[in-house]
């Protein structure tokens, strides 16, 4: 979805930097390999744009959640979401639980190779749990990335299993991430899965859920862990957890067939 520069200013304002985060994590995000130099260019030139924007933060007292909140919030529409047409081509042609498949081994080697270059930080030491101002800036780049991946591939299962999401771009992006938020599929028939999906509970859930992941990624700083081997195998895992249960929860939410009076009437 095109972007106006007034989006793109606003964005600038949430992160409290002069970089377009939005355009940094959708080239981190879309489809196609990248070369791992570029991935770490790219990775270090938003880690420098998120510790400007959480400095910023910092000190105008913004909590600490809210602020990471805040910037996925801004970011969330401005990841590149496939249509079925172009996933099927993208993957060879592959359709159903095929195409599910290679949708997870791709994402899970994604958050991978984003965790692996996180993880290859020196080792630190926490005498209590950092604070996510203070975490090093490139863990934070590393949440913000896995989580677009992440909310990328939900978005993209329900193409696979046919499970429409309606409103707008940006809309669709809120309920996904809301979703992302909660790892769990969209009931598309259910009145507020988009049109409430930002109520006060779901912004809590989205909080929790991105402490949560990059706490995650704080562990592969420890002592006792080899960083990039550790911070690779945590993503992997985690990924790997939210694509089953999201299918789980859209093979019971399969639309009529093709040619059937619901199929016709809703375009």
């Amino acid at each position: 979805m095109a972007e106006s520069e007034q989006d793109k200013q606003a964005g600038r304002e949430v992160t409290g930097s002069g970089e377009d985060v939005g355009e940094l994590v959708g080239r981190l995000t879309e489809p196609g390999e990248l070369e791992p130099a570029e991935r770490r260019r790219l990775l270090g030139r938003l880690a420098r744009a998120l510790n400007n924007g959480a400095a910023k933060a910092r000190k105008s007292g913004v909590g600490r959640g809210r602020w990471l909140a805040d910037v996925f919030l801004n970011i969330a529409p401005r990841i590149p979401i496939r249509d079925l047409h172009t996933l099927s081509e993208h993957h060879h042609g592959m359709t159903g639980e095929e195409l599910a498949d290679d949708l997870m081994r791709t994402a899970q080697k994604a958050t991978m190779t984003v965790g692996a270059i996180g993880g290859a930080l020196a080792a630190a030491e926490f005498a209590a749990p950092p604070l996510l101002l203070s975490a090093p800036a490139q863990l934070v780049a590393e949440t913000i990335v896995v989580a677009s991946i992440e909310v990328k591939l939900l978005a993209e299962l329900h193409e696979v299993y046919g499970v429409r999401v309606h409103g707008t771009g940006a809309q669709r992006a809120v309920a996904f991430t809301a979703a992302w938020a909660k790892q769990r599929g969209i009931d598309p028939l259910a009145p507020t899965s988009v049109s409430l999906a930002l109520g006060a509970a779901t912004k809590t859930a989205l909080r929790n859920r991105l402490l949560r992941t990059l706490g995650r990624h704080l562990t592969t700083l420890g002592p006792f862990l080899t960083g990039a081997v550790a911070g690779g195998a945590l993503n992997r895992i985690a990924t790997k957890k939210l694509g089953q249960a999201v299918r789980q929860d859209l093979r019971g939410k399969r639309p009529l067939p093709p040619g059937s009076r619901r199929d016709r009437l809703d375009p």
